[in-house]
C-alpha cells in the first residue's frame, strides 16, 4: 500500500531505477574521486593548487548529489500511479487557459527526477501551477501567481495515471 506521507514522491518503476543506477554510479566514482584529490595534493602547496581545490569541490558536488538521491529514492513511492479523484501526484493533467479556450497544455505532475523518463512536461506539485491545481477536479476553475508575477487562471480539463 503507498505511503500517505506528503513528503514522498512518486515514481514509476523506470524512473526509480534509472535514478538508482545513478547513485550506484556515482558510489563506484568515490574511490577515483578520492585517487584524484590525493594525487592532486602531492602537486605541492595546497594554497595556490587550483587543480586540488577542483577536485574537492566536485567531491563536495558528488557526494551532495549522492546524499539527495539516498533520501529521494528512501522517501519515494514507486509503483504505478495512484488512482485519485483529485489531482494529485503522479496525473497526467490537461488544462486550458482561461483566457484562451483553445490554449490546452498536457503535462505530468510529478518529480522533475521523472522528466527524462517521459517526453512529458513535468511540472513539480511545488510549482506555481502544480500547487494551484493539486487536489482538485476535471472542471474547476483556480488561479496561481506566475513566478513573472502575473495572475493566470486555468480550468482543469482532465487528469488521468501516468501509466509511463
Amino acid at each position: 500500500m503507498p505511503s500517505t506521507d506528503s513528503k514522498a514522491t512518486w515514481l514509476s518503476q523506470e524512473a526509480y531505477d534509472k535514478l538508482q543506477e545513478e547513485l550506484d554510479r556515482r558510489i563506484a566514482e568515490r574511490p577515483a574521486m578520492a585517487a584524484e584529490i590525493n594525487a592532486r595534493r602531492e602537486e605541492g602547496d595546497l594554497k595556490e593548487n587550483g587543480g586540488y581545490h577542483a577536485a574537492r569541490e566536485e567531491q563536495g558536488k558528488a557526494e551532495a548529489r549522492i546524499r539527495y538521491l539516498q533520501e529521494f529514492l528512501r522517501t519515494s513511492q514507486v509503483g504505478e500511479a495512484p488512482v485519485s479523484e483529485v489531482v494529485a501526484p503522479g496525473t497526467v493533467v490537461t488544462i486550458q487557459f482561461d483566457d484562451d479556450p483553445e490554449d490546452t497544455e498536457t503535462f505530468l505532475l510529478g518529480s522533475r527526477e521523472i522528466a527524462a523518463t517521459t517526453d512529458l512536461k513535468v511540472y513539480s506539485p511545488e510549482s506555481a501551477l502544480g500547487a494551484a491545481i493539486l487536489g482538485h477536479a476535471a472542471g474547476d476553475k483556480v488561479t496561481y501567481t506566475a513566478p513573472t508575477g502575473a495572475e493566470i487562471s486555468v480550468v482543469v480539463v482532465s487528469f488521468e495515471p501516468f501509466t509511463g
